[in-house]
């Protein structure tokens, strides 16, 4: 792929090494990539070494892969009152941060978190603060961004608002926000027809589009509002296909890694590598 293809790819496994993280990515077909830096079921792993950091590194500058982004442990709960779980979290989150540092990866995307029962406000002041003590005093190279959820049990970030108001108070100088295409659809924010301008156009009213750093490009097996997290392959889910060929072909997010999600195998057959022609199919119109 040439600089003028379009910054696509997939989450892809680091089993064997980071490095073959992008060697993967590569033989796909990706020019983005997705990958955890750690366990991510995991509190705790080990310290990376300059062997992994090396490989990674001159693995990713010899590949035709452009931007790595990396998806934070699914265990951190920043928006939690309790404090055992608040402490874990945090430690969690700046060893993830560290890790980006490490390998050159520019941005760390995580969960809000729930608010378990103390309502929004009090759960999105708790991520601003988790996030703060994560960063401490060096804020370092790596972006944490936040991803729009769901909206699943009383969870952080199924509205535009809760994005706006976290990175604001962070400071867009270490904060931005990933945009789900499920995650939006599934809390409400249509993505049909004519709804696809509406949505956009309050994303870009109330978060602001300088802020979308990484899209998430899955289609989602719950209808629009009901609030299930379930991802489904490109166009045969509920969104259809019409406003992923809109986000591929959308001049301002031209620049923007768009990454998918969707399960890896069906019948047998290798998705990752379906999804990705798909959509380059839809990009080229």
């Amino acid at each position: 792929m040439t600089t003028a293809d379009p910054l696509l790819g997939c989450h892809v496994s680091v089993a064997g090494g980071f490095d073959r993280a992008v060697q993967r990515g590569e033989k796909t077909g990706c020019t983005a990539i997705q990958i955890f830096t750690r366990n991510q079921l995991r509190w705790k792993s080990g310290l990376l070494s300059e062997r992994q950091i090396k490989d990674f590194r001159h693995a990713l500058k010899t590949s035709g892969v452009r931007e790595v982004c990396a998806h934070g442990s699914y265990l951190p709960n920043l928006a939690s009152p309790d404090p055992e779980s608040r402490r874990r979290s945090i430690e969690s989150v700046r060893e993830e941060l560290c890790r980006c540092g490490s390998l050159g990866i520019p941005f760390l995307i995580v969960h809000p978190g729930s608010h378990l029962g103390e309502g929004e406000s009090a759960g999105i002041r708790r991520v601003v603060s988790a996030v703060d003590e994560a960063f401490g005093k060096d804020p370092g190279s790596v972006k944490l961004l936040v991803e729009t959820t769901a909206g699943q049990g009383t969870s952080i970030g199924y509205r535009f608002e809760h994005l706006r108001d976290i990175i604001a108070a962070v400071g867009p100088e270490r904060a931005g926000a990933c945009l789900d295409t499920c995650h939006v659809f599934a809390a409400g924010y249509d993505l049909k027809e004519d709804e696809y301008d509406r949505t956009l156009e309050r994303w870009e009213r109330i978060v602001g589009l300088p802020h979308l750093h990484v899209i998430h490009l899955n289609d989602s097996k719950g209808a629009v509002g009901s609030r299930i997290d379930r991802h489904e392959h490109i166009g045969e889910g509920a969104i259809g296909i019409e406003p992923f060929a809109r986000f591929m072909r959308d001049e301002r997010f031209v620049r923007i890694a768009k990454i998918f999600e969707t399960p890896k195998k069906k019948d047998g057959a290798d998705m990752d590598r379906e999804n990705l022609k798909l959509l380059v199919r839809l990009s080229q119109g």
